[in-house]
């Protein structure tokens, strides 16, 4: 996983160019005023799904991780909390193919709090626990990119 935030992107030129033109696509477009949904940037190699919702408690949250893709995370607006940990520290209860979806069960070792355009990019290995509020619920505008790893 990558923490930063927009501000320092010429910090992260090693990053793969996938990554790089989802910071591009944000840079280029006005996407904050996107509805929320899903917008195709290079079909299903690469796609952005907008969403807007309201934070809550850890206890309403579940975990995730993804096998075919990576997730890029920009903050809109808002501010949320995403718990951490490897999928390796974890229990696997499933996955779902058709939404590269991996249910997971354990604890957090890490937590990053995001807010107006910082970032996360979860890579395959990385277990996140999205939507947890800092200190009150508050409905929050994100960016999530989905890579696919080739």
């Amino acid at each position: 996983m990558i923490f930063g935030n927009l501000q320092n992107i010429s910090e992260y030129t090693f990053l793969e160019e996938q990554i790089q033109k989802c910071f591009r696509y944000v840079k280029e477009n006005d996407i904050l005023s996107y509805e929320k949904g899903s917008y195709k940037i290079e079909g299903e190699k690469l796609f952005v799904n907008v969403v807007e919702y309201t934070t809550t408690e850890k206890e309403n949250r579940f975990w995730e991780a993804h096998r075919q893709c990576l997730d890029v995370h920009i903050m809109l607006f808002g501010q949320e909390r995403i718990d951490l940990n490897f999928i390796g520290n974890m229990i696997e209860k499933g996955f779902e193919a058709e939404n590269d979806f991996v249910a997971l069960q354990g604890e957090a070792n890490s937590h990053v709090i995001l807010t107006k355009h910082d970032f996360l990019i979860c890579y395959p290995n990385d277990g996140h626990m999205t939507a947890i509020k800092v200190k009150e619920p508050i409905t929050i505008k994100k960016a999530i990119f989905k890579v696919l790893i080739e």
